[in-house]
């Protein structure tokens, strides 16, 4: 029975798009509301700058005008009583009053029409010392007439200005506290609209999603159920075709021996045979020698040539074909063998097992002038023949396809990699075209210039055996620069990893 398709997030692809879209405008709100916040935010803070700006003004107008009140009275109680402890203080008020006003215009930098009334307070102050100076040292009739008009006096008109000045400087800074609490009044009443909104649509956006998945949850414990039970039977027929795998792998390697043993009867026979042409051969030239040596009549020329030299090119025609044939049974028999072999891991310092290869050759990379590097390696739990026949495989090709004319460098690296361990064997050798890649790892294909020996074997066989080792070996490689061959391996063989 076939299961109804289940989508990733719905019943089908309208669901599942629908789901999309909702939960796309609810990260959309999200969005709009969390910036609608940092907006708010960094208004409130410059609202709130901007008032605690405004209450420093209008605080330092306070300390102006208190200064210019205390200083105004400290200069009436010197014309009065002509004690000098009222100039101190006249003195200590007008140094207070002008810090204050330095003070005032360092903080109304930002508002011209403020600075314009800081500057004609600073007049009304400048003139208001002067004439405090100048009234210093009056006496008799001019300080009795000072005395008298006192209401028309310079210094108090200029304190009244100066008065009046503050206030306007207060009104205005008062106003544009009003405008910016205002203002920040308005921001607060968006963010409640935008949070009231958000949610709103959240809730909307929240059960609708709800009730599409709930449905959906529905649908997928009913597939779920389903599919379980298509699982139960795969897992059955999974087991039957693994189990027919394994019989016929073992057919096969069965009659890849039956094969190999009985193609060797027929080559022994051709092989004897072969043999007993060659003494026939000797001694019918034995006895053309002996004709020539006695004056017999010789044969004619032709049945001369075929006994001298066409039945011996035949016969080592014959022996070299049946020897290379030879090479490929006891190759054959010997794959087979291999793939009968029961595996036993162990645990195995890869570095270990490279050494003890690397020293088996070291003659012939001694004889070759070749430099063998070897990092270090993982260690893995496997098995020891397969994995030196493979390493052992890989680095004597590395030595035996070098570079003629080119010192040969051969470099061992490794490591581990998501629970697998990796083995590197790189030279720079003669290198493989691109399109042999791959054909090199087929029984009994070689590539390039067949001038060593080989059956073009050993890759197939350690290509087959990394498989049933559970891991695999890739090649990169360009010709006439070098190749590498990387062996991959779990870090632990386990039994089902085997290649069936």
């Amino acid at each position: 029975m076939e299961s109804a398709r289940i989508s990733s997030l719905g019943r089908d692809t309208r669901a599942s798009r629908l789901i999309i879209l909702l939960l796309t405008i609810g990260f959309v709100t999200l969005l709009a509301a969390a910036s609608t916040a940092f907006y708010v935010q960094r208004q409130n803070e410059a609202d709130a700058r901007m008032v605690a700006h405004t209450l420093a003004v209008e605080a330092n107008l306070g300390a102006f005008a208190s200064a210019t009140e205390r200083m105004e009275t400290a200069r009436r109680g010197l014309i009065l009583t002509q004690n000098p402890a009222f100039a101190t203080i006249m003195d200590e008020a007008e140094g207070r009053s002008r810090a204050q006003l330095a003070s005032l215009e360092a903080l109304i930098s930002d508002n011209p029409n403020q600075r314009g009334r800081a500057a004609r307070l600073r007049a009304h102050l400048d003139a208001y010392g002067r004439h405090y100076r100048a009234t210093l040292g009056l006496r008799g009739a001019d300080r009795a007439a000072l005395i008298g008009d006192f209401a028309n006096d310079k210094g108090v008109l200029e304190v009244r200005a100066a008065r009046a000045l503050v206030e306007t400087m207060l009104e205005g800074e008062l106003a544009l506290l009003k405008d910016r609490e205002a203002r920040q009044q308005r921001t607060q009443s968006l963010f409640t609209l935008t949070l009231i909104g958000t949610g709103i649509l959240l809730l909307v956006v929240a059960a609708a999603t709800l009730l599409l998945v709930r449905n959906n949850l529905v649908e997928l414990r009913a597939s779920r159920a389903e599919l379980r039970r298509l699982n139960e039977g795969l897992e059955e027929l999974v087991d039957a075709r693994t189990g027919e795998l394994k019989r016929a792998n073992a057919e096969i390697q069965r009659f890849a021996y039956i094969v190999s043993h009985d193609l060797r009867s027929p080559l022994v026979n051709v092989m004897g045979f072969t043999a007993e042409l060659e003494t026939a051969r000797k001694a019918i030239s034995g006895y053309l020698e002996q004709g020539d040596a006695q004056g017999w009549k010789a044969p004619d020329a032709a049945t001369r040539l075929a006994i001298e030299e066409d039945l011996p090119e035949s016969i080592g025609f014959i022996r070299t074909s049946t020897q290379k044939m030879d090479r490929l049974i006891n190759a054959i028999l010997n794959l087979s063998r291999q793939g009968r072999r029961t595996l036993a891991p162990e645990t195995l310092a890869l570095g270990d097992v490279v050494g003890a290869i690397v020293g088996s050759l070291q003659h012939r990379i001694d004889e070759t002038g070749t430099t063998v590097e070897v990092s270090d390696l993982p260690t893995v739990i496997n098995d020891r023949v397969a994995v030196e026949q493979i390493l052992s495989n890989l680095i004597e090709n590395a030595l035996k396809y070098l570079q003629p004319g080119r010192a040969g460098i051969i470099r061992v690296d490794g490591g581990t990699d998501l629970g697998r361990a990796w083995v590197s064997v790189a030279d720079n050798g003669r290198g493989i075209e691109p399109r042999d890649h791959e054909r090199v790892f087929d029984l009994f294909r070689r590539s390039g210039v067949q001038d060593q020996q080989g059956e073009g074997i050993g890759l197939a066989h350690a290509r087959a055996l990394a498989y049933r080792l559970g891991g695999n070996i890739e090649i990169q490689s360009e010709l006439g620069t070098g190749s590498t061959f990387r062996l991959i391996l779990p870090l632990v063989w386990q039994n089902g990893e085997e290649d069936a």
